[in-house]
């Protein structure tokens, strides 16, 4: 097969819709080298992970034959012919315009939609747009791939998507996080970020939907020998947070890191004692996959997909429950046999997000759109 993929993501985003491409594409190229793999973007990001994933083995870049503000929306299908591509896979929520008359078939992946379940965190003309390209892309695509039964249920709520159109494939997180960091490195990375002895993580951006202020708002409950380690990019919420963090005397208690090199993650994930997840909604939660595979305890909120990522042996709590998120943070900390079991049970549990499964889960819907047009 020769496979088109929309690339604008995975040569120029470093967080999760890039992940996301590089990783699908990365594993599609290792265990199935038998095809060949085209990624079409307008433009590459100089940075050291993309070049790394541009230089891997059975991938080509395609850069636009005459650039312009609409080519992945239209023009891109000249190159696609040209390049005889069989299937085309929107990896972020859309397809080219027409792509259903060109003859090649088309695969899309919806990642979430909390611009319908959140309208009041985006602005209008971006709900428009989106909104636009979302539903253009779930009627003209041949199958639609979700990335969890939430996000599929959400495509049917709003949409009102026909759920033999759609395939859950989940999301597997980085192989950088499924095997333990040496000694030496963990506490490099310790000294570099001035990691305090015991701490709770959160990851992920810190805006209104992820909700870090609830998190906050627990931690005077929780045992003082344990501080807060925050690591994202900051937004405008974060003012509120911080005036949250000095109204209740916690100054000394929180660590806000940014620009995390992403080799050190793994490392900063492992030191920890737990991990808190408070946010309001989710099309997957990634970084619950890597908690876990970390061998960190996840305490996370209900609402969306998140018991889906953490599995039954992860703790849940309501977003808003500030009471109820310290009971069982302070629940996981004071019993070891608890966590330690939470540890256990959530490496069995990540099995089912092994990369191998999930890419040849993709591969056979692959297969099967092309087999169902040449029938």
């Amino acid at each position: 097969m020769k496979i088109g993929f929309d690339g604008k993501r995975a040569a120029n985003n470093l967080t999760g819709l890039g992940n996301y491409s590089r990783s699908l594409i990365t594993h599609l190229a290792e265990f199935f080298p038998q095809n060949q793999y085209f990624v079409y973007t307008p433009k590459v990001k100089e940075h050291a992970q993309i070049s790394r994933f541009l230089q891997i083995k059975g991938i080509q870049i395609e850069l636009p034959d005459r650039p312009g503000w609409f080519w992945r929306t239209s023009g891109i299908k000249k190159q696609l012919r040209k390049d005889q591509i069989d299937l085309f896979h929107g990896l972020s929520h859309e397809i080219p315009l027409g792509i259903q008359h060109s003859g090649i078939r088309s695969i899309v992946t919806i990642h979430d939609l909390i611009f319908l379940r959140f309208p009041q965190y985006y602005g209008r003309i971006d709900r428009f747009i989106y909104e636009v390209k979302f539903r253009y892309a779930c009627k003209y695509t041949d199958k639609i791939v979700a990335i969890s039964e939430c996000t599929k249920r959400d495509l049917i709520h709003f949409f009102n998507t026909d759920p033999d159109k759609i395939e859950v494939v989940y999301q597997s997180c980085d192989d950088s996080f499924k095997s333990a960091a040496d000694e030496k490195k963990k506490q490099e990375v310790r000294a570099k970020h001035q990691l305090p002895e015991k701490y709770i993580l959160n990851v992920g951006t810190i805006e209104t939907r992820k909700n870090l202020m609830t998190l906050i708002k627990a931690l005077p409950e929780i045992h003082p020998d344990y501080q807060l380690v925050v690591v994202g990019k900051k937004t405008a919420y974060t003012d509120l947070v911080n005036k949250e963090i000095d109204l209740l005397g916690l100054r000394s208690r929180v660590t806000f890191l940014q620009n995390v090199p992403f080799d050190e993650l793994p490392s900063v994930y492992q030191l920890a004692s737990a991990f808190v997840y408070p946010s309001l909604y989710e099309g997957f939660g990634i970084p619950i996959i890597e908690a876990m595979y970390s061998g960190v305890p996840v305490i996370a909120a209900t609402g969306s997909c998140l018991e889906e990522a953490g599995g039954e042996h992860s703790l849940y709590v309501s977003p808003f429950d500030h009471q109820a998120l310290s009971l069982s943070i302070n629940k996981v900390l004071n019993t070891p046999a608890l966590a330690t079991e939470m540890k256990v049970k959530g490496l069995e549990y990540v099995e089912k997000f092994d990369t191998r499964v999930l890419t040849e889960k993709m591969i056979e819907i692959y297969t099967r759109v092309l087999s169902n047009h040449q029938k």
